[in-house]
């Protein structure tokens, strides 16, 4: 058990049987009456955000959130399979678990699954994977002084903005936390 005053940014913990992680937190102490700590609440399973008031003294259950590193095997068009290093266990998830990771992953690249309960709810892809250009409009020559930007198609099949200089085919690199282009590998 916490107490909502030893709350921090990244604390999670149970809540009316839903799981949540603390974003923001503010502690207040008013000239008048008792203190509070104002948070806003992230629910680690749906996504959802809201904005909650506890006292300070008020008890919170821990939650305690895996992570563990598996391997993307493959797709089977419904289902994800990943692939546990140690035990060498294939645990299939589908697209919702996956959806803001599988746009960064080729087979066999390595991913963070987050787990509660021993029950997959979410993937993470690597801060930065290096993915091949298959679709782009030609770079023309001599623009590469402005910071013009083209859309691109990357062999996964995700969608990103990438300098006029930059041609099919080329490998780039791209940052999975916000879906921007890095650099030319």
């Amino acid at each position: 058990m916490i107490s909502a005053g030893d709350l921090r940014k990244g604390t999670t913990f149970e809540l009316d049987g839903q799981v949540f992680t603390v974003v923001e937190f503010l502690h207040v102490k008013p000239g008048k009456g008792a203190a509070f700590v104002r948070t806003k609440l992230k629910n680690v399973i749906s996504g959802g955000v809201v904005e909650k008031t506890f006292n300070p003294t008020e008890k919170l259950q821990e939650a305690v959130i895996e992570r563990k590193e598996m391997q993307y095997l493959y797709s089977d068009g419904e289902l994800y399979y990943f692939m546990d290093q140690q035990t060498f266990e294939q645990i299939p998830l589908n697209y919702e678990q996956v959806e803001n990771a599988i746009k960064f992953l080729k087979e066999n690249m390595f991913a963070v699954i987050k787990f509660y309960k021993n029950e997959a709810f979410s993937v993470e892809a690597p801060n930065f994977v290096e993915l091949q250009i298959v679709e782009t409009e030609p770079g023309a020559k001599g623009n590469t002084a402005t910071n013009v930007m083209k859309p691109a198609k990357l062999e996964t099949g995700a969608n990103v903005q990438v300098p006029l200089f930059v041609n099919e085919g080329q490998v780039i690199r791209v940052d999975t936390r916000t879906g921007e282009y890095m650099e030319r590998v």
